[in-house]
C-alpha cells in the first residue's frame, strides 16, 4: 500500500498522542545547521576569551559558554525541533533584558559611584603607575658625535650634578652658572630638548640607582615607583613613607586610618544604597512630591491623551464630515514630527515672550510664569504631552471604532437609549477592551517619559526646600538621574540602580493590576 504524505509526517502532540517522524535524514539540513553552529560556536569562545582576558571573571564567559551548548542542544536534537523557531528570541530576550536587570540589581548592591568607579585591579594598577622622586632644573648638551650631557640642578638645595649614560656625579659650574659649551657639547635650546626628550630618556642616565627622565625642556625627575602592591596579603607599601595600606570598603587605608588612598574601588556593599533611600534626608525629603507629581503626571498624560483621541476619533468616524481624509492627516501631522524636536519647539513657543507668553499675557493680563512657577510647569507639561500623544490615541480608537457593529446600536435605538447612554453604555466598554492594554502601556510610557522633562523644563523649577537637585517637575526618572548624575558630586550608578529597581516595582504592580482588571472588564461584557 502506497504511504500518504500525511503517514511520512507526523506532528508531535497531535491526536492520539503521535510523534514526528522526520526523514531519515537530510544532508542539506545538517550541514546548514553544521556549519551556523560553527559560526556562533567561534564567535561565542572568541568573546568569551575577550571578556575573561579584560575582567579576569569566569562568571560571564562561564554563562556565555553554558548558552552557547545550550543553543547547540536545541539545534541538534529531534526532539526540541519546536524550540529552534523560539532559540532566537530567548537568546535577544536574555541579552536585552534579563541579563540588563540582573546586572542593574547586582550594581545596586555595589558603592558604584565617582570614588569608586573602577574595580580593585584597576585601582591597584593605577597606583601602582604613580612615581615619587626629586625634581631637578634641566639643562642639556649635544656634540658632533650625537651624544648627549645634562647638568640638573635641584630647586630646593641649588646643589648642581653633571652626567650621561654613565653615571651621574656632583658638579660645580664655574662662575655659578651653568656654561654655553663644555668640551666639545654645545647647550641645546629647551625647544629642541623638548623634541629629544625621548632620545635622552634612552640613555637611562642614573642618579643614585633611580633613573633620570627628562619631562620638559628645562626640567627632569629622578623616580621610582611610589607604591608596591603585595598580593598574597593584598596590601600596598608607601615606598617613600614605608606606610602599608589594606583595603577597607573600597579604599585603600592607613592602619591609623588617617591617609585614604584615592580612587578608591567598587565593593559589595548589601544593603547600603537601600537604607539610603529610606534614611537619607537629602533623599527622602523631595521623594514623596516626586513620587505624588508622577503619578498625577502619568495619569493625566493618559486621561488627557485619550480623551482628547477619542474626541477627534468620534468625530472623523462620522460618514457626515466634509473633507473627512483631509481633517484625518492634519490632526495626525504632530504624531510625525519626532517629539524631541517638537518639545523644543513648544519650549520656545512657551518662554518669555514667546508666542504662548504672550497670547496668556493678553488674555488674562499678568500672564503666567511658565517656567519660574511650579503649577504653570505641570500645566505647560501636560498640554505638551497631550499634543504629542494625541494622534496615536485617535488613530486606534478609530480603528477600534470601526469594528464595533452597527446592528448594537440599532437595537439600543429601538430599546430607546439616547447618544449619552450609547456612550457610555456600548461605545467606551466596547473601546476599553481592546484600548486598554495601549492604556496601560502609555501609562508605563509616561510613568518614565524623562525626555519631556529633561527637554522643557529640566525638572524645573528648583525646590527651594531641599539640597539636592530635584525639581518641582521631576518624575521619578528624572530625580533618579539628578540624584545620580546632577549632583556636581559625579556619578552614584549603585544608588541609581537602586531607585531604578523601586520604579520597576512600582510599574510592574500597577501594570499586573491593570492587565487584571482589563481581563475583569472583558469577562462582565462577554
Amino acid at each position: 500500500m502506497q504511504q500518504t504524505q500525511s503517514e511520512k509526517l507526523k506532528v508531535p502532540g497531535g491526536g492520539g498522542g503521535g510523534s514526528r517522524e522526520r526523514d531519515p535524514f537530510n544532508f542539506t539540513d545538517l550541514g546548514i545547521r553544521l556549519i551556523g553552529l560553527a559560526i556562533i560556536d567561534a564567535l561565542a569562545l572568541w568573546f568569551a576569551a575577550s571578556i575573561y582576558s579584560r575582567e579576569n571573571s569566569p562568571v560571564i564567559p562561564i554563562v556565555l559558554l553554558l548558552v552557547t551548548a545550550l543553543i547547540n542542544y536545541i539545534f541538534l536534537s529531534k526532539r526540541l525541533y519546536p524550540v529552534r523557531w523560539l532559540a532566537p528570541g530567548l537568546v535577544m530576550l536574555l541579552l536585552m533584558v534579563i541579563y540588563p536587570v540582573g546586572y542593574n540589581i547586582y550594581i545596586s548592591f555595589t558603592t558604584n559611584n565617582n570614588g569608586h568607579a573602577l574595580d580593585k585591579e584597576q585601582v591597584v594598577s593605577q597606583l601602582q603607575q604613580a612615581t615619587f622622586g626629586l625634581t631637578y632644573e634641566l639643562t642639556a648638551y649635544r656634540n658632533a658625535s650625537q651624544q648627549y650631557k645634562i647638568i640638573l640642578k635641584d630647586s630646593k638645595t641649588g646643589q648642581y650634578l653633571i652626567g650621561d649614560q654613565s653615571g651621574v656625579q656632583p658638579y660645580t659650574p664655574p662662575g655659578g652658572t651653568v656654561p654655553n659649551n663644555i668640551d666639545d657639547f654645545t647647550k641645546l635650546s629647551p625647544f629642541v630638548v623638548a623634541g629629544q626628550a625621548a632620545t635622552i630618556n634612552k640613555l637611562n642616565i642614573q642618579y643614585n640607582g633611580l633613573p633620570i627622565v627628562v619631562t620638559s625642556g628645562s626640567q627632569a625627575t629622578a623616580s621610582s615607583p611610589k607604591y608596591t602592591y603585595d598580593a598574597a596579603s593584598d596590601k600596598l607599601t608607601d615606598n617613600e613613607t614605608k606606610t602599608v595600606f589594606s583595603p577597607v570598603n573600597g579604599n585603600f587605608v592607613s592602619a591609623d586610618g588617617k591617609t585614604v588612598l584615592t580612587p578608591g574601588f567598587s565593593y559589595f556593599a548589601g544593603f547600603e544604597n537601600y537604607a539610603k533611600v529610606f534614611t537619607s534626608g537629602d533623599i527622602t525629603g523631595p521623594f514623596v512630591g516626586v513620587f505624588i507629581w508622577t503619578f498625577v503626571f502619568a495619569f493625566f498624560s493618559v486621561f488627557l491623551t485619550f480623551s482628547v483621541g477619542l474626541g477627534m476619533a468620534l468625530v472623523l468616524n462620522d460618514d457626515g464630515l466634509p473633507l473627512r481624509t483631509l481633517w484625518r492627516v492634519l490632526l495626525f501631522i504632530p504624531y510625525t514630527i519626532p517629539a524631541f524636536i517638537s518639545s523644543l519647539v513648544w519650549a520656545g513657543l512657551f518662554s518669555l515672550y514667546g508666542p504662548v507668553d504672550t497670547l496668556s499675557k493678553s488674555l488674562f493680563g499678568g500672564g503666567f510664569s511658565w517656567f519660574s512657577d511650579p503649577n504653570a510647569a505641570k500645566v505647560m507639561l501636560l498640554f505638551v504631552n497631550t499634543w504629542l500623544g494625541y494622534p496615536y490615541m485617535m488613530l486606534i480608537c478609530l480603528g477600534a471604532l470601526q469594528s464595533i457593529p452597527a446592528d448594537i446600536y440599532e437595537a439600543a435605538t429601538i430599546d430607546g437609549a439616547n447618544r449619552v447612554q450609547k456612550f457610555f453604555s456600548l461605545t467606551l466598554p466596547l473601546l476599553l477592551v481592546s484600548v486598554g492594554p495601549l492604556l496601560i502601556g502609555s501609562f508605563a510610557f509616561n510613568f518614565n517619559n524623562f525626555g519631556i522633562i529633561q527637554l522643557i523644563t529640566q525638572g524645573g523649577p528648583a525646590d527651594p526646600t531641599t539640597t539636592t537637585p530635584a525639581g518641582r517637575t521631576d518624575i521619578l526618572i528624572s530625580y533618579t538621574y539628578r540624584l545620580a548624575f546632577g549632583t556636581g558630586k559625579g556619578q552614584d550608578l549603585g544608588l541609581a540602580a537602586t531607585i531604578s529597581l523601586f520604579i520597576f516595582i512600582i510599574i510592574a504592580a500597577i501594570t499586573t493590576f491593570s492587565f487584571r482588571y482589563t481581563k475583569q472588564l472583558e469577562e462582565v461584557l462577554n
